[in-house]
């Protein structure tokens, strides 16, 4: 097993009667790619401030490649760069400016990098931060951490403001950073982002890790769906075991099925059906099977 990047134990963080962050117990391999999601008000921010040392733990400990995150945050920073949502620069200053004096504070920048990225994200370095738009701040913040080549990448809703054609760059960074064997720790809403990219993923809710696994291993969330169509009359499926959410629309039976689809094949093969597609449920329906639509817990 590959040594640990980020491990956590029993990590909690109350404010007042509040829990934001409840007993989490995490391990993220060296290498790995681990998506973490949740909606608002799930932890995810509290938890990386906890990662970062910008705020104490009520109970637990965070360790990031086997140093506290409390007791020593400057040591762990050496090997971390940290991207947020928003980014705060400074507006006097030129882009090349200003990643030049997040390279002086981080330690070590990769200049070839740099450039290579300058121009992969297509960013103007001359202009003033000021005469940015928000796609182009996050594109600085971005260069800065990527630049420095950290063994660990913390990244919280990274692609914030970036248009389609950023965002696929972006999926080319951390692929690169994987295959160099560096790690990433990505929070994002962008479930298609978090799907392409991810070994494994961490669904919390109300400040629990209530899954964690490879995308395979967390198929059973959701059911899988099948849709069929047939010659003549459709059977009825809503007696099938595991079977439900039945549409049928003229010769086309839409369904989904929980656990074995043997009864389901047996019934649909009997009837004489001409077509059958079967998809397994994308990351946004895993995550909706633990929410529900309207983002709450079900």
């Amino acid at each position: 097993m590959a040594p640990t990047a980020l491990r956590t134990d029993g990590l909690t963080k109350r404010f007042g009667d509040v829990v934001a962050l409840d007993h989490l117990d995490l391990e993220v391999a060296e290498g790995e790619v681990v998506g973490y999601l949740g909606p608002n008000g799930a932890g995810k921010t509290t938890t990386i401030r906890l990662l970062l040392g910008l705020s104490r733990p009520t109970e637990g400990r965070a360790e990031i490649f086997g140093v506290d995150c409390q007791r020593q945050p400057v040591e762990t920073h050496r090997r971390l760069a940290f991207v947020a949502g928003e980014a705060n620069l400074w507006p006097t200053l030129t882009g090349a400016e200003t990643l030049d004096l997040l390279g002086r504070v981080h330690g070590q920048v990769d200049t070839t990098y740099r450039d290579e990225l300058i121009e992969r994200f297509d960013l103007d370095p001359t202009k003033k931060v000021r005469a940015y738009s928000k796609g182009n701040h996050q594109k600085v913040i971005l260069i800065a951490a990527l630049m420095a080549r950290p063994d660990l990448l913390i990244l919280d809703e990274p692609t914030s403001g970036l248009d389609p054609l950023m965002e696929q760059a972006f999926r080319h960074c951390v692929r690169e950073a994987r295959d160099r064997g560096q790690t990433v720790f990505l929070s994002s809403h962008m479930m298609s982002e978090v799907e392409a990219l991810c070994d494994r993923v961490g669904i919390l809710r109300d400040g629990k890790l209530v899954e964690m696994g490879t995308l395979a291993e967390m198929r059973h969330l959701s059911a899988l769906t099948v849709e069929a169509r047939f010659d003549g009359q459709v059977p009825d499926l809503s007696v099938v075991p595991g079977v439900s959410a039945v549409q049928a629309d003229g010769s086309m039976v839409r369904c989904q099925v929980r656990g074995s689809v043997e009864p389901l094949v047996k019934v649909l093969a009997a009837a004489g059906v001409t077509e059958l597609l079967s998809r397994e449920p994308s990351l946004e329906e895993l995550f909706l099977a633990q929410y529900g639509e309207n983002g709450r817990a079900s």
